[in-house]
C-alpha cells in the first residue's frame, strides 16, 4: 500500500470532526487565566541565609565539643564545668558512637545534595 491509498481509505467514510460547542471558549478562557496569573514569589534567600549560617555554626560547634570531649575524656577539667546531666548524655552518646553516626549522616546528606545539584534536580 502506498501513502495515497492509506490516506484515501482513512478519508472514505469519515465525517468532519468538529470540537464541541464550548470547547474553544473554555480553552481560550484557561489560556487567558494562565496568562493573567502572576509569577510565583521567589524564595527570600538573602533573608534566610543568616539563619541557615547560624544553624550550621551551632551544629559544627556542637560536633566539635562532642569530639573534643571524646578525645580528652568525659571526666576532664573541661567537662567539670558542664551540668552532670549533659556529661551523662555525652557519655551515653560516646558509648553509642554518636560521633560516627553524625559524620556518616552528614556525609550521606552532602553527597546526595551534591549529586542532585550536579544532575540539575529541583527541590
Amino acid at each position: 500500500m502506498r501513502d495515497e491509498d492509506i490516506a484515501r481509505a482513512l478519508k472514505a467514510d469519515v465525517e468532519e470532526i468538529l470540537p464541541s460547542s464550548g470547547f474553544v471558549a473554555s480553552v481560550m478562557e484557561a489560556v487567558r487565566l494562565d496568562a493573567a496569573t502572576p509569577p510565583p514569589i521567589p524564595f527570600p534567600w538573602t533573608r534566610a541565609l543568616p539563619g541557615v549560617a547560624a544553624a550550621v555554626l551551632v551544629l559544627v560547634s556542637a560536633f566539635v565539643v562532642v569530639v573534643q570531649l571524646a578525645r580528652t575524656g568525659i571526666h576532664s577539667s573541661a567537662a567539670a564545668a558542664l551540668p552532670p546531666q549533659l556529661v551523662r548524655a555525652l557519655e551515653i552518646a560516646n558509648d553509642a558512637g554518636l560521633g560516627w553516626i553524625v559524620v556518616a549522616s552528614l556525609l550521606a546528606f552532602v553527597s546526595v545534595r551534591f549529586a542532585m545539584r550536579v544532575a540539575g534536580a529541583r527541590t
